[in-house]
C-alpha cells in the first residue's frame, strides 16, 4: 500500500472522482456488451460535450469567485444565430463570422460584467436577466427558424484530425502523433518534478515511483490513443476535442500560475482580505465575467457547426449541465475552491453517464433524475469531507507537492483555498 501511495503521489482518496469515472465506463461497457469502449462512441462523446466541457472551464472561474452565470445558455445560442446569420446575410467569410461571435460573446461578458463589477448587482440577478433577454434575442432574430451554416464551421464542430503518412500503423497518424506527445510532456514534467524535488530535499525521493507512474499514464494514454485514432477511415481525435484540449491546458496555467489566478481564488476566498492585500476586485470580477461570454460564445460556434445549422432552441438548460460538471468536480458553493481539471472530470463523469444511460436504452426522464441524483451525492460527499477537516474533491485530486514552484496551500480567513489553489495574498496587519 505505502508504494502504490508513493506511485500515485498521494493516498487513494486523491483519485476518487477518476476512480468513479473508471467505474462508470467499465460498468457500463459490461452492460452495454462492450459498446462503451469504442472509438465511434469515444468521439461522439467528446465531440458531442465539448460545448458543455469549454463553458464548464469558465464556469468553474465565477464559482470560484462566489457567483454564477445563468446566461451561458441563452449567450451561446445568440451567438451561434449572430454567427449563421451574418455570414448568410451579410456575406463575410466564415473565419470572420466566427470573430464577429466572439465580439458579440465579449460585449455581453463586458455588460455583464460592468453591472456585477461596477453596480454591484449580484452575477445571479444579472445573469438571470442576461438569460431572459438573449433567450427572447435569439428567437426573435431567427424567427424562430433555423440557419445553415457553412462547411467550414461544421469542419470544425464535428470534423476530425487529418489523414497523412503511412498506412501500415493502422490508425490515424495525427491521433498517433497527439498521443506521442502528450506522453513525451508527461514524462518531461514529472522527471523535472522529481528533479526539482531531489535538489531541495534529503534524502532524495526515489525514482522508481516516477519511473511506474510514467509507464502506467503512458499505458492510459496508449490505449486513448488507440480508442480514437483506430475507428472507421475518415475519423480520428475529433477537432472539438482537439480545441478542448488546447483550452484546459491554457486556462490551467493561467488559474495555478498566474497572477491573475491567484486574483480570482484570494476574491473568491475573502473578498475583504483581497481588497486589502491590493488585488483589484472589480477588475477581476469584470474580466471573469467577460471570460465566461467569450468561452459561451466558443461553445455556441462550435455547437452550431457540429448541428450544420443554428437554431432558436441552441443553449437552452447548458448552464445546468456546466454548473453541475463545476460542483462534480469539487467546486465550492461559497466560492475560493474549484480547477479547471477537476471541472472537466466532472463534465465526463456527465458525458460518461449521458452516454452509458442511453447505450442501455435508458430514457431522458429517467437520464435525469440519475444525473440529479449523481450531483447531490457529489456536492454532499464534499461537505461530508469538510466537516470532517479533509480537503475538498478537487483539492485531493490536484493538490500540490510542498516544494513546487507555487505551493497552494493559502487560507484566506479561513475560507478555505484548498491544496489545489495557488496561494493567494492575504492582508496582513
Amino acid at each position: 500500500m505505502k508504494s502504490l501511495k508513493e506511485v500515485l503521489g498521494g493516498g487513494l482518496h486523491q483519485f476518487t472522482m477518476v476512480f468513479a469515472l473508471v467505474a462508470l465506463l467499465l460498468a457500463f461497457n459490461i452492460t452495454s456488451d462492450g459498446r462503451m469502449l469504442t472509438p465511434s462512441n469515444f468521439q461522439n462523446l467528446l465531440s458531442g460535450n465539448a460545448y458543455v466541457l469549454i463553458l464548464a472551464i469558465g464556469m468553474v472561474m465565477v464559482i470560484v469567485i462566489g457567483q454564477i452565470d445563468l446566461s451561458v445558455g441563452s449567450v451561446a445560442g445568440v451567438v451561434g444565430m449572430t454567427v449563421a446569420l451574418s455570414i448568410k446575410s451579410w456575406g463575410i467569410p466564415w473565419w470572420l463570422g466566427i470573430l464577429v461571435g466572439l465580439a458579440v460573446g465579449a460585449l455581453i461578458g463586458a455588460w455583464q460584467g460592468f453591472w456585477l463589477s461596477k453596480v454591484g448587482i449580484p452575477g445571479f440577478i444579472t445573469t438571470l436577466a442576461g438569460m431572459m433577454i438573449f433567450r427572447g434575442a435569439v428567437i426573435w432574430m431567427s424567427g424562430s427558424i433555423s440557419q445553415p451554416v457553412p462547411d467550414e464551421l461544421t469542419y470544425l464542430g464535428a470534423g476530425y484530425l487529418p489523414e497523412w503518412g503511412p498506412s501500415w500503423t493502422q490508425m490515424n497518424n495525427s491521433t498517433l502523433l497527439l498521443g506521442l506527445a502528450a506522453i513525451a510532456w508527461y514524462g518531461w514534467s514529472q522527471l523535472r518534478q522529481h528533479v526539482r524535488r531531489a535538489a531541495h530535499s534529503d534524502p532524495k525521493p526515489p525514482l522508481w515511483p516516477v519511473v511506474v507512474r510514467i509507464v502506467l499514464v503512458g499505458l492510459v494514454v496508449s490505449y486513448v490513443t488507440w480508442l480514437f485514432g483506430s475507428g472507421r477511415p475518415g475519423t480520428s481525435f475529433p477537432v472539438p476535442g482537439l480545441i478542448l484540449v488546447a483550452l484546459v491546458i491554457i486556462y490551467h496555467i493561467v488559474t495555478q500560475r498566474t497572477t491573475f489566478g491567484r486574483a480570482i481564488y484570494a476574491v473568491g476566498g475573502n473578498r475583504s482580505a483581497a481588497a486589502l492585500s491590493g488585488v483589484n476586485t472589480d477588475r477581476t470580477y469584470f474580466l471573469v465575467m467577460l471570460n465566461m461570454s467569450v468561452l459561451a460564445a466558443l461553445a455556441g460556434i462550435l455547437f452550431i457547426g457540429r448541428a450544420t445549422s443554428a437554431g432558436p432552441s441552441d443553449g437552452t438548460n447548458w448552464e445546468l449541465d456546466a454548473i453541475a460538471a463545476v460542483f462534480i468536480g469539487g467546486a465550492a458553493v461559497s466560492g475560493g475552491i474549484g480547477t479547471v481539471i477537476g471541472s472537466m472530470v466532472g463534465g465526463l463523469v456527465m458525458a460518461v453517464l449521458n452516454s452509458g444511460l442511453s447505450l442501455m436504452g435508458v430514457g431522458a426522464d429517467r437520464t435525469q433524475v440519475i444525473k440529479g441524483l449523481v450531483l447531490v451525492a457529489a456536492v454532499a460527499f464534499d461537505v461530508y469531507n469538510k466537516q470532517q477537516g479533509r480537503p475538498s474533491i478537487s483539492g485531493l485530486l490536484f493538490r500540490r507537492k510542498p516544494g513546487s514552484a507555487v505551493d497552494g496551500t493559502a487560507q484566506v480567513n479561513g475560507a478555505g483555498l484548498d491544496q489545489q489553489t495557488p496561494s493567494a495574498p492575504v492582508a496582513r496587519h
